[in-house]
């Protein structure tokens, strides 16, 4: 792999990702302490962007009739096979075979997205949640949106959803999903709020019938492909301290 801080072109005219080496350096001395001779296959994947596998999550909400029987003609196949007894016949998700990326759809003002790309396994935590229709829920750590789709996939919201997250611009990607996802019929009864999760317990005990809480994770995926060496050399230091939020977005 080459590895540079900067982005190359590539002959077809779009950036080609390149690995940040201050941040691959790091994770090789974290990752081979604490992984041993596993650290090796991780780094295949983690340094390897054309093997990663991205799901397609259909929107119930928009017409995808269509799109769901082109798929399978793609080689794409439902997510989950096997029917557990908490899974809903309207979440959707499917991948294929071989890892590719499915081409991410547009914000259109007043028209629904048909598909949301994800990691299959983000999936899993909403699957366990076994929501049901007028069930209160809160997402805990919303943003960008991928499991609050989900999540409205699987159930009515009646009479309330709230989603959080306390970044400001977290926030606004999080309003944006809302709106190329959601009916605004359905928004209405979806709370989207800047709250600090580790207020919530505090101000609405026991407010809700289920919760849940993606804590928010190093991402390290992404910022192994920083651009900016200073900017991933500060995540390097702030990444210490996120198990400390973590714990107490869990209390």
């Amino acid at each position: 792999f080459l590895l540079s801080l900067k982005l190359e072109n590539k002959p077809n005219g779009r950036l080609q990702k390149q690995i940040c080496q201050v941040v691959l350096d790091h994770f090789e001395k974290q990752y081979a302490a604490e992984l041993g001779d596993a650290w090796t296959r991780v780094r295949d994947v983690l340094t390897y962007p054309s093997c990663w596998q991205y799901a397609i999550l259909l929107n119930k909400f928009s017409q995808t009739a269509e799109l769901e029987n082109t798929l399978p003609v793609q080689g794409y196949r439902p997510a989950f096979r096997e029917r557990l007894p908490c899974f809903p016949a309207s979440l959707k998700c499917y991948i294929r075979r071989t890892p590719g990326r499915f081409p991410a759809q547009r914000h259109q003002a007043g028209k629904l997205k048909d598909y949301y790309l994800l990691n299959a396994a983000s999936l899993l935590p909403v699957l366990a949640l076994e929501v049901k229709d007028g069930e209160d829920v809160l997402d805990l750590c919303a943003a960008p949106g991928g499991k609050s789709v989900a999540i409205l996939q699987c159930a009515y919201p009646e009479p309330a959803t709230t989603c959080l997250s306390h970044d400001d611009l977290r926030l606004r990607r999080l309003k944006q999903t809302m709106k190329s996802f959601i009916p605004e019929a359905l928004i209405n009864l979806i709370t989207v709020s800047k709250l600090d999760g580790r207020q919530i317990g505090e101000l609405k005990s026991e407010s809700y019938d289920k919760v849940l809480v993606d804590a928010p994770c190093s991402n390290d995926r992404s910022w192994l492909f920083s651009s900016d060496a200073q900017q991933a050399t500060l995540r390097l230091i702030q990444r210490k301290e996120l198990s400390c939020l973590q714990l107490q977005l869990l209390r």
